[in-house]
């Protein structure tokens, strides 16, 4: 078991994030990076707040003294609200760009154009909640496995443009744990987007990986769905490079066999490929890694 599970709901209040929405209609997105670092330090001065972020900064930042932890754990905030800020301009002022390379972009082709379905897997990473956005060129329709709190007060880049969700979210916590859809869609041919460093439920839908000198539990669903449908899995993560700019990158392509079964043993060795790269870009990007609780196991 972990030491604490992860919730979706935010720190801050509805007043909060409303005065922000504001200044970004307003006056644009650089107020609101002014007013950021007022927030961001007041609440790093608090010791609520710093414990969210703890768990990671120790095992990223070993054997650090005070000072130098609460400079780690303010660089941590800084950059998650930075990127808060551009998802709301996103949509508040259409402002956003997403770049990748030309062989990364021809690798997306390739892989969808096999006819099996694709599973997008990434992580609590950099600019992960807009990076949809980077599909726009894409026909293929898009599913995300995506769950959100009653009492979650953050919208999403296409809630504050008062559009549709350019793709259709299925939840973890709805029948079968969305099962029964995901298959449907990846058997469709489609895009399905998976979040692979968290967890929903039961510890029994995870597998225990090294991750960060320690052991983490990750869900395994979207390997088992890849051995059942033969999709492959392209792990891919978006960077924050600057204001209202992002980076994808592909990290992995993970082939699956067919035919592993139920049994979750057989999917370890794919969960450790995608900790792996997670962990490769949490060494270059240490302050992009957004995962605000204690998610190793005892």
């Amino acid at each position: 078991m972990t030491h604490q599970r992860w919730t979706s709901r935010s720190i801050g209040s509805r007043l909060q994030h409303g005065i922000f929405y504001l200044l970004i209609r307003t006056l644009g997105r650089r107020p609101a990076y002014v007013l950021l670092f007022f927030v961001v330090l007041w609440y790093t001065l608090r010791p609520m707040t710093r414990a969210r972020s703890a768990p990671y900064l120790a095992r990223r930042f070993p054997k650090t003294g005070r000072l130098q932890r609460l400079r780690h754990c303010f660089l941590l905030n800084w950059n998650f609200g930075l990127t808060l800020i551009d998802r709301a301009a996103s949509g508040i002022l259409g402002q956003f760009s997403i770049t990748a390379s030309q062989d990364d972009e021809q690798t997306l082709k390739t892989l969808l154009s096999e006819g099996r379905g694709l599973i997008l897997l990434t992580g609590h990473f950099g600019c992960w909640q807009t990076s949809s956005t980077g599909l726009d060129g894409i026909e293929t329709p898009v599913h995300v496995l995506m769950h959100r709190a009653p009492d979650d007060i953050d919208r999403q880049h296409f809630e504050h443009a008062g559009t549709d969700a350019p793709f259709r979210i299925i939840d973890p916590c709805g029948y079968l744990g969305g099962s029964l859809e995901m298959l449907d869609a990846l058997t469709k041919g489609h895009i399905l987007g998976i979040m692979g460093d968290r967890t929903f439920g039961n510890d029994r839908n995870t597998v225990s990986v090294p991750f960060l000198g320690g052991s983490v539990r990750l869900p395994f669903s979207a390997y088992r769905l890849a051995s059942v449908t033969g999709a492959p899995i392209l792990v891919f993560f978006s960077s924050r490079i600057g204001p209202g700019q992002a980076r994808h990158e592909i990290a992995r392509i993970i082939r699956v066999p067919r035919g592993l079964g139920r049994s979750r043993e057989n999917y370890i060795p794919y969960a450790r490929q995608f900790a792996l790269a997670l962990e490769e870009m949490v060494k270059a990007n240490p302050y992009q890694f957004f995962n605000f609780y204690d998610m190793w196991e005892n």
